[in-house]
């Protein structure tokens, strides 16, 4: 049983670089067939079917992927913790004030 698991262990896919090789084989097959398929059934029909093969390359490739997708890791910064802003309300802010009746923009004489 555990010569079965470790022969099992050399189909998976671990890194991403496996994956797109994977992906471009599947691509490789995939336009194959879309050319036997275009001789086949001339016209629209073997055109159908040759872009419904390269569009599963698509479907596929996306599924890898997303099944190796590398696992995001922690990042030290340094040995003392990241500092926090401290948001205080004691800022003065500066205040509009109102001289007359009119805004600045409409008592302009540009």
């Amino acid at each position: 049983m555990t010569m079965l698991k470790k022969i099992g262990r050399l189909f998976q896919i671990k890194t991403r670089t496996e994956a797109w090789l994977i992906i471009y084989a599947i691509a490789l097959g995939a336009v194959e067939r879309g050319r036997h398929y275009l001789e086949q059934y001339p016209g629209w029909g073997g055109m159908m079917l040759a872009i419904a093969c390269t569009g599963v390359v698509f479907l596929a490739g996306a599924k890898i992927l997303d099944s190796v997708r590398p696992q995001p890791t922690a990042v030290k910064m340094g040995p003392y913790p990241p500092q926090r802003r401290i948001l205080t309300r004691s800022r003065p802010t500066a205040h509009l004030t109102r001289s007359g009746s009119g805004s600045r923009l409409s008592s302009r004489t540009d």
